[in-house]
């Protein structure tokens, strides 16, 4: 049996999935954690996931496996110097301490400029910011720095010693053009002075192999020696070859912050900043919402309330759709879609008759109404969002969500049994480019069946639910400004 490796360095852990070349079949999984973080300030040092990658290595029997493709955590600042060691722990997407550098950013360059010219308006969450940041907080470490990756690309060099991206990463940078797939060195101008400009990675396309596992590499690894690398992505385009998902099609992720996303044959420009313009790991592009807050939302409030997360999702499938049922806004550490970082979460509309089955559903419903604010962009964007609503991650486990996602969205919920999509999607990667066939073909050739796992119930108070939370975050947002 031939098998291809899919590895995916999320926030929160390691995954390797392990799949048979001839169908697609998943045939092991093994994960190992990273060291847990809390915004605003939320950094690890690379040197963690490389010891989660080994030790999930170490798990499988990888002697079969003959090609891999990594997916790491977007938008990461991994500084190396001169001789190519890290500087400093990495910077992760959610530390929102660069929320300021960002607004000058913003500000200086124009928010149509940035949307036309990268696809996004920066937010805390882009390397660029973090970059400035750098610069402003840590002047001596950031004279220092000879070389900028993110994290799936710090993993790449451990496995390849190259400096090698992808679209799909390089475009969450802040300093890369989506449209013209180039890097903008005037705008990392912006944050290093005139003349500054590190030694940025080599893209790699779509069906291309980004190099091969080194010796040392190979022997920490348990692998052989010169196996071939897919190009590695961003850790959401894969979910969307994982699933084979078609343009129309919107995947919703459900995991300790929440992403809904569509694959595009055409570039977005979203000068409010909702929309995230990156590209997809198949050759196109993937205009994406990003919340700070969701499955995190429920497992506070599950704590709260003292039950495991079966019995927060049962509570809150018993609450009636009451019409004045509380609402909750859960912006709990900050959020990036709407940018507001220094937000905090708030529940509204308690009466002395509240009930715990009425709070369950208030979490729930509070991080779906965010992502659904998200699809509602998505649309106004100009992207396609006509076709199936997918939802994956950890959260689409979760009976409450799904079923409470199909109410307020008034569309079926489709699911799938794969798990793991990210990493599974990594090996989509690296079994195109063993096999020589395009990612597309290959990911149309894996595709799992979706089913329908809910469906909407009438009179469930939809539309007035939904403009409430907006009413609600709107007086959050004032109650920010006015701290």
């Amino acid at each position: 049996m031939t098998l291809v490796a899919g590895i995916d360095s999320s926030t929160q852990s390691c995954v390797i999935v392990l799949r048979d070349v001839d169908d697609g079949r998943v045939v092991a999984a093994a994960r190992s954690p990273h060291p847990v973080t809390t915004p605003p300030v939320s950094e690890q040092h690379p040197n963690a996931w490389w010891s989660a990658l080994v030790d999930a290595a170490r798990q499988l029997a990888m002697s079969d496996v003959a090609a891999l493709s990594v997916d790491g955590q977007g938008h990461g600042l991994v500084a190396l110097d001169s001789d190519h060691a890290v500087i400093r722990p990495a910077k992760l997407w959610n530390d929102t301490t660069s929320a300021p550098e960002a607004a000058e950013l913003v500000a200086r360059v124009g928010r149509e400029s940035w949307a036309r010219r990268t696809g996004s308006v920066p937010t805390a969450a882009f390397t660029i910011t973090k970059l400035l940041w750098v610069a402003r907080h840590e002047p001596a470490n950031f004279a220092r720095i000879a070389a900028v990756l993110l994290p799936a690309d710090w993993l790449m060099y451990r496995l390849t010693g190259q400096f090698r991206t992808d679209r799909s990463a390089a475009s969450g940078t802040g300093y890369y053009s989506a449209i013209e797939s180039a890097w903008l060195p005037d705008l990392l101008a912006e944050v290093g002075g005139p003349g500054w400009l590190p030694e940025l990675p080599v893209v790699v396309g779509p069906d291309e192999a980004a190099g091969r596992v080194t010796p040392k590499a190979a022997d920490e690894l348990g692998i052989r020696a010169g196996l071939p690398v897919g190009p590695g992505c961003n850790d959401q385009p894969p979910a969307a070859l994982a699933l084979g998902a078609d343009r129309g099609d919107v995947i919703m992720s459900l995991g300790t912050s929440g992403t809904v996303f569509t694959s595009s044959e055409t570039p977005t420009a979203d000068p409010s900043g909702a929309v995230t313009g990156v590209c997809d790991a198949a050759g196109g592009f993937l205009p994406l919402v990003c919340t700070l807050n969701a499955a995190k939302v429920t497992d506070a409030f599950a704590r709260l309330l003292g039950v495991d997360h079966a019995e927060l999702a049962r509570l809150a499938l018993a609450a009636p759709p009451a019409p004045n049922r509380p609402v909750l806004v859960p912006y709990l550490d900050g959020e990036r879609t709407p940018n507001r970082p220094d937000a905090r979460g708030t529940l509204a509309g308690l009466g002395s008759d509240v009930t715990r089955e009425a709070i369950a559903r208030a979490a729930f419903e509070g991080v779906v109404c965010g992502l659904l604010d998200g699809l509602d962009a998505l649309a106004a964007a100009g992207a396609r969002v006509d076709g199936r609503l997918i939802v994956t991650g950890g959260g689409a486990r979760s009976a409450a969500y799904r079923q409470l996602l199909a109410d307020l969205s008034g569309r079926p919920v489709h699911t799938s049994t794969l798990t793991d999509t990210a990493a599974a999607g990594a090996a989509v990667q690296a079994g195109a480019v063993l096999l020589g066939r395009s990612v597309r073909e290959v990911a149309r050739a894996w595709a799992p069946p979706l089913h329908v796992a809910a469906e909407p119930r009438p009179g469930q108070g939809a539309a007035e639910l939904r403009e409430c939370y907006r009413g609600v975050a709107r007086l959050e947002e004032l109650d920010t400004r006015t701290r």
